[in-house]
C-alpha cells in the first residue's frame, strides 16, 4: 500500500495505535501535540540519533526490521552509558515514496522489539517526505537518580579501565557485508552490459539467456561468519553490564559507550576527565570469528578492535579498590588502567613496546578519499 493512500495521520495512527505505556514517568503518550512525562524525584537523560541513508546504513544488506531495532538499541545504549534507565523513545521518520506502508509496519516491528526488551515507551515522533532516502531520527529519555548518574569526566589516575563484551566483531560483519556486496554488483553489471551488446545485436535467446542468468547469481555464503552478522546488524544494548554493576555495588568513575571505536572513546574519556591512560594489546577482548576475518581481510585484527566502532559495548572506569568486584562480573574485562595526563594515551603491544594511541575510530564528517 502507498503511503500516500492513508496519509501521515493515518500512517502513524496504524504504527502506533496499539502501544501500551509501562513506565509510571509517561502521563500521555502519542496522541496529542505533546507527550506528558514526570520526573519529580530523579534526573533526566535525553540522547537524540540521526541515521540516514548510505552514511549509518545500506537498504541493500540490512532489512527494515532490523533497522528498526538497531535504531531504537543505538539510543537506548546511550542511556544505559551514563548508568541510566530508559524510560520514553520517539520516532521521526522522512520517507522516499518507495517506501510502502508494510515497510513502515516492519521497521517499527523492530522497533518495538528492542523497546519491549527495556520497557521503552513510544511516545510520539513525526513523519514527512524525502527526496533522498530514508532519514530516521529517534530521542530516548531515561532517567537516573543524581548521584548514580556517570559521564565522561570523573576518572582519576590509577582507576582501573574496563569494556564489556568483544571489540572488533561489528566492523568485521560490515566489511564481509560491503565484500559480498561488491561481489554481486560485479556479477550483475557484467551480466547486463553482456545483455546490452546482445539487445543491441538483436539476438534475443543471448539475451533470454543472460537474463535467467541474473536470479541465479549465487547467494553468499555465510556460514561460520553468523556472529559477525549479528554483531553488524542486531546491535544490543549492554543494559545488562549496568545492572550487574549495580548488583556488584559498583558505580564506574566514567562510562562510554563503544560506537565510533574504542581509541575514540578512551580519547574522550580522558581528555575530558584530563588523564592519560596505558591500555594492553595483549587484553582487548577479541572474538575468534573476528580474527579469522581479520586474517581473512589481510587487516590487523587489533587495529580492528581499536578502531572499527558499532560495537556498542560499555567502556568504563573503577576505582582500583573495585578490582576484585570487576573481576567477578561475567563478561568484563580489565584493558589498562588510567594514568596522569602528562603519560598520554599509550598502547602497550604484546611484545611491551609502547606507542601513542590515536583516535582512529568513524567519524561521519570527515569525507573518504
Amino acid at each position: 500500500m502507498e503511503i500516500a493512500k492513508i496519509g501521515e495521520f493515518g500512517l502513524i495512527d496504524r504504527l502506533t495505535k496499539d502501544l501500551e505505556n509501562k513506565n509510571e514517568s509517561t502521563k500521555y503518550g502519542v496522541g496529542d501535540d505533546c507527550a506528558v512525562l514526570s520526573y519529580p524525584d530523579t534526573q533526566v537523560l535525553i540522547t537524540t540519533d540521526l541515521l540516514m541513508e548510505g552514511v549509518h546504513f545500506d537498504l541493500t544488506y540490512i532489512d527494515l526490521q532490523h533497522l528498526g531495532y538497531k535504531s531504537a538499541m543505538v539510543n537506548i545504549s546511550d542511556i544505559f552509558a551514563m548508568n541510566g534507565t530508559p524510560r520514553q523513545m520517539t520516532v521521526s521518520l522522512a520517507l522516499s515514496k518507495r517506501f510502502t506502508v508494510e515497510d513502515m509496519e516492519q521497521f517499527y516491528s523492530g522497533l518495538r522489539l528492542a523497546c519491549e526488551k527495556w520497557n521503552v515507551d513510544i511516545v510520539g515522533g513525526d513523519t514527512t517526505s524525502s527526496y533522498t532516502g530514508l532519514a530516521i531520527s529517534i530521542t530516548c529519555i531515561g532517567e537516573a537518580r543524581k548521584d548514580d548518574i556517570v559521564y565522561r569526566n570523573g576518572a582519576k589516575n590509577t582507576d582501573l579501565i574496563c569494556v564489556s563484551g568483544d571489540l572488533g566483531a561489528a566492523y568485521m560483519g560490515l566489511q564481509l557485508l560491503e565484500r559480498e556486496k561488491s561481489v554481486y554488483y560485479t556479477q550483475v553489471n557484467e551480466l547486463q552490459k553482456k545483455m546490452a551488446e546482445a539487445k543491441k545485436e538483436g539476438n534475443q535467446e543471448k539475451f533470454s539467456t543472460l537474463n535467467a542468468q541474473l536470479s541465479t547469481i549465487a547467494t553468499p555464503d555465510f556460514a561460520g561468519k553468523e556472529y559477525l552478522l549479528q554483531r553488524q546488524l542486531q546491535t544490543e544494548a549492554r543494559g545488562d553490564i549496568i545492572q550487574r554493576l549495580r548488583e556488584a555495588g559498583i558505580r564506574p568513575t566514567a562510562m562510554m559507550d563503544v560506537s565510533d571505536g574504542l581509541s575514540s572513546e578512551l580519547h574522550h574519556i580522558c581528555r575530558q576527565s584530563h588523564v592519560g591512560c596505558r591500555i594492553y594489546e595483549k587484553e582487548l577482548p577479541i572474538d575468534y570469528q573476528t580474527a579469522v576475518m581479520a586474517e581473512e581481510l589481510n587487516m590487523n585484527v587489533t587495529t580492528c578492535a581499536l578502531n572499527g566502532g558499532e560495537d556498542y559495548e560499555l567502556l568504563f572506569t573503577v576505582p582500583i579498590g573495585d578490582l576484585e568486584k570487576v573481576k567477578a562480573i561475567e563478561d568484563v574485562h580489565l584493558i589498562g588502567h588510567i594514568t596522569e595526563e602528562k603519560f598520554g594515551l599509550q598502547l602497550v603491544t604484546r611484545d611491551n613496546q609502547e606507542f601513542e594511541l590515536k583516535a582512529q575510530g568513524w567519524n561521519p564528517l570527515i569525507s573518504e578519499k
